[in-house]
């Protein structure tokens, strides 16, 4: 048993419950632990089969106690690491393996018997189909008393009243092949849900467990990746996967970042350069200095997202759940009165009906109806992650089927967000390098893309100036204080505002956006100094990304900052038609709620500080994963891990695909479960039939998600991307 793990007020605690597969057991731990005092919410996720406690407790020692009680396996885990993977409950051991094969010969030796005429209440039938009961259906029963215990209408409880009920109408070879058929479905369907499982935790199995790490001596030991500190230097031969994160420090290499941000092309590597854990260096030797313990690599962080974000439930999802509060409550109802009106209103045989209850009662589960939705979910969200797109909620990967319109930035995001100063032209007594030194002094201290085009341009070795009283202002540029002087830096807006007089470059200006260029003016307390040319270079995967848009039947919208006629030039080579240019931050808000009036679903994508409101008032909220500031990527909902813009179709198309399977899911379950209801009132179903339909329908839910996994959408090579 664990230790009692201390909680201060408002904690909470997760554990792994590796025996909780579907809404039989939370029911009973939410019977169980409803009314304890201390908790104050629960919160279950049964793909990951794990259970968030929030409390007040002192102790959740009487949590793990209440939980054992009613035989679940709970272990606290440390929320810090990822999630391990759970024990598979699937495995059997060789003496249940045995035990199941008895099972499974004395139900069948039984019911020879019966059809070769021998009573179904004769001592030999009796004998066998005990058994076969005890032998194979000790876990139900034992689980069906708990429930009875706790008063949860749960599978177990049904099962148990339908082979009880079977029994007591002498259908004793019935009884039997149920228990076993049932322990047989239960099997194979728990075998079904650790593959689901499984494929997100394969994803750490992509890093390798251990790594070749210099020591104290210089040489290259064999170390586990788990005791890898931050700042080791590690060995990476041709062909390896890498361990865990770093940075290049020796060597140069080409790698295969396929695995986490979806790349098919190899990306060159020099020393400088990042890598991430679970990919594979393709054909040089590298050495690494780690910049990340394996469990807060980039690899673990994203199956941590995957695992946090099944908390977070898809609309379909919430219904379904909803929907099936009711519906085991109404069928069972619809049972008993099949029980008793026909025989007590109409004088029908008493057995008949009764066995035409029990029927219902094994149907009236709603497993394969509430595991369908997660299922498909976590089967979308893990191959939406193989493929370099990381989605942070069920509730938007199924929201992009609605998506009828997507604005995007310009810099950064159609085009590559790496512009070049190409023109510099000066209207004061500086000369061309004391312009580009004070202008690259301001713009150092800024992460925006124009600014780093500045910084570049500037003479290798040459010392920037310092700055003072720095400042930001959104949509306009950059101001500080160098050497006592006041200067400003940014966009015809900035000048005005500081009245900063430009006559003397409108015609340049002109020219410069009739070119598409973007012109930054630098200015003083005294005046214009000169103007900046910068350009930038449209992405690769840009106009096939907008022409696969607008076939999903999304309409592609630019938002910017940037004057129109850059814009517009950029919009016409791309092939966005509704271009708005010189938009402030909050601008770009008030287009986001104009384009869902008109549209209504519309997403977002854009990097840089400029677009957090706007990303944030999106239906959904996108961030290019390299070129997407901290900001905008705390604030998307779906971060793209590389700059390739094929993969915004390709969410937009998965999401689709999703909400399809969904929908097939939840007509499937209810489907079957409406045919053997009514066959059951006929009086056409038997009580085997119905295990068959129950488990059934839940191995069809679980293996139509997994098609998901297959999802591949051509999203290009993002090499230029």
């Amino acid at each position: 048993m664990p230790s009692a793990v201390p909680a201060s007020e408002g904690k909470t605690v997760t554990y792994r419950i590796a025996n909780m597969d579907c809404p039989s057991e939370e029911g009973l731990i939410r019977r169980k632990l409803h009314g304890m005092q201390g908790i104050l919410d629960l919160r279950f996720n049964l793909m990951g089969r794990s259970l968030d406690v929030m409390h007040e407790l002192r102790s959740v020692q009487p949590v793990t106690e209440a939980l054992h009680s009613i035989g679940m396996k709970a272990v606290v885990v440390d929320e810090s690491a990822p999630a391990p993977v759970v024990a598979e409950e699937a495995a059997l051991s060789p003496l249940q393996k045995a035990g199941l094969g008895v099972a499974g010969l004395c139900a069948v030796a039984a019911e020879v018997l019966a059809w070769q005429g021998t009573a179904e209440s004769s001592p030999p039938v009796i004998a066998l189909s005990l058994i076969s009961i005890l032998t194979a259906g000790i876990p139900t029963l034992r689980k069906g008393w708990v429930a009875l215990k706790t008063l949860t209408l749960n599978i177990n409880f049904l099962m148990c009243l339908a082979v009880v009920g079977a029994v007591l109408i002498g259908q004793w070879p019935e009884a039997a092949m149920v228990i076993f058929l049932f322990a047989i479905a239960e099997l194979i369907e728990a075998m079904s849900l650790d593959r689901a499982r499984g494929t997100v935790h394969g994803l750490l199995r992509l890093a390798p467990d251990e790594a070749n790490v210099r020591d104290e001596h210089g040489q290259w030991r064999l170390t586990e990746a788990d005791r890898i500190d931050v700042g080791a230097i590690v060995l990476v031969k041709p062909g390896e996967r890498i361990a865990v994160d770093g940075e290049v420090i020796e060597g140069e290499s080409s790698v295969n970042q396929a695995p986490i941000t979806g790349e098919s092309m190899p990306v060159a590597k020099k020393p400088g350069d990042a890598v991430y854990a679970g990919t594979i260096n393709e054909h040089g030797l590298l050495e690494v200095r780690v910049t990340m313990q394996r469990r807060n690599s980039t690899l673990a962080k994203i199956v941590r997202v995957i695992e946090e974000t099944q908390q977070n439930q898809a609309p379909t999802q919430r219904f379904v759940d909803t929907f099936a509060k009711y519906y085991t409550p109404a069928v069972v109802v619809a049972a008993l009165l099949v029980a008793m009106l026909p025989p007590l209103l109409w004088h029908q045989p008493v057995h008949e009906w009764l066995y035409k209850a029990l029927v219902m009662l094994v149907i009236a589960c709603p497993c394969a109806l509430v595991i369908s939705t997660p299922v498909t979910v976590v089967s979308g969200l893990t191959a939406a992650a193989k493929q370099g797109i990381l989605i942070k909620g069920g509730q938007f990967l199924e929201a992009g089927y609605k998506l009828k319109a997507i604005a995007l930035d310009k810099t950064g995001t159609l085009t590559q967000g790496r512009p070049a100063v190409v023109a510099v032209a000066t209207v004061s007594n500086h000369s061309r390098d004391e312009l580009l030194e004070i202008a690259a002094s301001l713009d150092a201290n800024s992460d925006h893309p124009l600014a780093r085009a500045v910084v570049a341009a500037v003479r290798p070795g040459t010392q920037l100036h310092r700055v003072q009283g720095f400042q930001s202002v959104g949509g306009r540029g950059v101001r500080g204080v160098i050497g006592g002087v006041q200067y400003y830096l940014g966009n015809q807006r900035l000048m005005t505002e500081h009245g900063v007089d430009v006559d003397a470059v409108r015609e340049d200006l002109a020219e410069q956006e009739a070119a598409g260029r973007t012109a930054v003016l630098l200015a003083s307390e005294s005046g214009l100094i000169g103007v900046i040319a910068i350009a930038d270079v449209l992405r690769g995967s840009a106009i096939p990304a907008i022409e696969r848009l607008k076939a999903l039947g999304v309409t592609p919208v630019m938002l910017t900052g940037d004057n129109l006629a850059t814009a517009q030039q950029i919009g016409r080579q791309v092939g966005i038609d509704q271009v708005h240019a010189d938009l402030l931050p909050e601008q770009k808000l008030e287009a986001v709620e104009a384009l869902e009036a008109k549209y209504g679903a519309v997403g977002m994508i854009g990097d840089g500080i400029n677009d957090a409101p706007a990303l944030a008032r999106a239906k959904i909220g996108f961030a290019m994963g390299a070129a997407g500031s901290d900001t905008a990527i705390e604030t998307a909902d779906v971060a793209l891990m590389d700059d390739n813009l094929q993969k915004l179709p390709a969410f937009v198309s998965l999401s689709k695909q999703t909400r399809h399977v969904l929908v097939q899911n939840i007509v499937l379950a209810l489907g079957i479960k409406a045919v053997f209801f009514a066959l059951a009132l006929f009086g056409l179903a038997a009580l085997w039939m119905a295990v068959f339909a129950d488990v059934g329908a839940s191995l069809l839910v679980v293996f139509n998600g997994l098609r998901l996994l297959r999802f591949r959408q051509a999203a290009g090579s993002s090499k230029g991307a």
